[in-house]
């Protein structure tokens, strides 16, 4: 066994506190939250039953998923409308240009805080407009 692998490998606990398996060695019956999200269920409040972990060579830490247990998992609640109108609203704020206030079909960067052409004007434009 490689010390990576058996310093991932903690089924009882001992060392971190929940039961630790390597990458990809999870026991049967248990995911993580993408996992979860896929198969259309959430957590629901249930305590963290155990984790995976993978050693990082280059940085030297460690990555860690938390894994849930799949029987006392409860499916996702569905979006309600006011949630829709909510999300709507969220991704046209996204698109909106706080300068000029166009909407446009993408959102706008948020390293400039307004669209490309406000960020960096065309000086060939000021002197027609001027």
């Amino acid at each position: 066994m490689s010390a990576a692998f058996g310093k991932c490998f903690d089924p009882s606990g001992a060392r971190y506190g929940v039961p630790t398996y390597p990458w990809r060695f999870a026991p049967d019956g248990m995911a993580t939250r993408r996992q979860l999200r896929a198969e259309g269920l959430r957590p629901g409040g249930q305590p963290i039953a155990a984790q995976v972990m993978r050693t990082n060579r280059r940085t030297g830490g460690d990555r860690v998923a938390y894994l849930y247990r799949l029987d006392l998992a409860k499916p996702v609640r569905p979006m309600t409308s006011r949630k829709w109108h909510a999300l709507a609203l969220a991704m046209l704020a996204r698109r909106t240009c706080p300068a000029c206030r166009v909407t446009y079909d993408y959102c706008i960067p948020t390293s400039l805080g307004m669209c490309v052409p406000c960020a960096f004007p065309d000086p060939s434009d000021l002197v027609r407009s001027a």
